[in-house]
C-alpha cells in the first residue's frame, strides 16, 4: 500500500503524525481483514545518498503504537533481506520499507514513474 508517512521530524522524532494517523482506517482494514500489508512512502528529498535524517524508522515506531502490534522496519525497499522480511509476514502483519527516495531505491522508483 503506498502511504504518505511524509511526515516532519526533528532530531529523529515525528512533530506531526497527522499523515499516519489519516491512513489508519485503511491499514487497520487490510489487517482486519488477515490481509499481510507492505507500506511503502516517501520522506523528504535525499541528495543521492542515504541520509540517517529521512529514513522512515521513527515512522514505523510510531504506527506500532497507534496500531499496538509490532511493524517490523526494512531497512531498504529492495533486496534478498526485504524479500526475506516479506516472506516472513504473517497474516494480519504489517512491514513498513525504507524510505522510497533512499539512494538503493532508484530502481523501484524507476518502475512506479
Amino acid at each position: 500500500m503506498r502511504v504518505d508517512f511524509n511526515v516532519p521530524l526533528a532530531d529523529g522524532r515525528i512533530t506531526d503524525d497527522t499523515r499516519i494517523e489519516a491512513a489508519l482506517p485503511s491499514i487497520r482494514y487490510v489487517i482486519e481483514k488477515g490481509g499481510r500489508l507492505i507500506l511503502a512512502s516517501h520522506l523528504g528529498r535525499p541528495k543521492g545518498k542515504p541520509e540517517p535524517k529521512y529514513s522512515l524508522k521513527p515512522v514505523a515506531a510510531r504506527l506500532s503504537e497507534l496500531l499496538g502490534q509490532p511493524v517490523p522496519f526494512a531497512p531498504d525497499c529492495v533486496g534478498a533481506e526485504v524479500e526475506k522480511m516479506v516472506a516472513e509476514l504473517k497474516n494480519g502483519g504489517v512491514l513498513l520499507l525504507e524510505n522510497l527516495r533512499k539512494e538503493t531505491c532508484g530502481a523501484l522508483r524507476r518502475i512506479y514513474q
